[in-house]
């Protein structure tokens, strides 16, 4: 179900307004779970790092042996040529798709060279700059890439995080600060995560148990190009508890302040006010 409006949908070659039907029931993308997917963002007339979010779904499809059917390049090309038919000013949410076809080996390894392949254009506004939201623990934590496919963004990861999150906003907080095998912390439910002590970055280190997403590689060059100190770190739930600031990195909202971390609160300080302040002077620049 769709969660934006004005949608456009790219499919069989064509863009086509609305939100086009494009499985079907024996697709093994629908009931195998062969699916992966990636995310990147028009506003302000710019679409930040939308060549790497393309050339990312190349890989995911990979991991799943799924067969790529387009270059990420032409993947980019597609997706700005839909993103122009909205009005000057809009913010969308860009999202391309693959999915396997068919089956081999009984149905359960997706076939070689039988791929699905959709770009769906939501219009969905940015979220206010200043929103902050809240964390928790959860109860579950990430796979490994021994048991699941860690290095992909596939949608069968998705209702493990869906867990992570309904547990997380059922003990009344915003989001889950979520713990890998070994305990350390690896993201949250929705986006990377980020904690600031005394003046310095301190994000997980990516360890195969989550992607480290664009936006997070982003925020890295631009900190450490502004000269501040960035640290991949394991870090621990009380590294956290005991941090001046914490932040979410992701696609969606690119910069999320948060406020508190079970009991310990915390404010939208100046750390998490420069690394969104460097992001927004940079993708100033990728114009459409």
């Amino acid at each position: 179900m769709a969660f934006g409006k004005n949608i456009r949908t790219y499919f069989d070659g064509a863009w086509h307004d609305g939100d086009v039907m494009v499985m079907r029931a024996a697709d093994h993308g629908l009931w195998q779970g062969s699916n992966v997917f990636d995310g990147a963002r028009l506003f302000d007339g710019v679409a930040p790092d939308l060549d790497a979010h393309c050339a990312r779904l190349n890989r995911s499809a990979e991991a799943l042996m799924i067969t790529p059917t387009h270059s990420g390049e032409d993947i980019t090309a597609i997706a700005r040529e839909g993103l122009r038919a909205y009005a000057k000013g809009a913010a969308v949410y860009v999202r391309p798709m693959y999915w396997a076809l068919n089956g081999s080996d009984l149905g359960v390894a997706p076939a070689l060279g039988a791929t699905g392949f959709a770009i769906s254009l939501e219009e969905v506004a940015m979220p206010d700059a200043q929103a902050m939201t809240t964390l928790t623990t959860t109860s579950f934590r990430r796979p490994v890439l021994a048991d699941n496919v860690c290095n992909a963004k596939a949608g069968c990861l998705y209702p493990n995080n869906a867990r992570m999150l309904v547990e997380a906003q059922r003990k009344g907080f915003g989001n889950a600060l979520v713990q890998d095998a070994q305990g350390n912390v690896a993201e949250t439910a929705t986006a990377n995560v980020w904690m600031v002590k005394d003046g310095e970055y301190f994000t997980p280190i990516a360890n195969g148990t989550f992607l480290s997403g664009l936006t997070r590689k982003r925020h890295m060059k631009n900190l450490r190009d502004a000269g501040y100190i960035v640290h991949e770190a394991v870090l621990t739930l009380d590294d956290f508890r005991n941090a001046d600031e914490i932040f979410l990195s992701g696609n969606f909202s690119k910069v999320q302040g948060v406020s508190a971390f079970d009991d310990v609160r915390y404010s939208y300080g100046p750390a998490t006010q420069k690394v969104r302040e460097l992001y927004m002077d940079w993708a100033a620049s990728q114009v459409l």
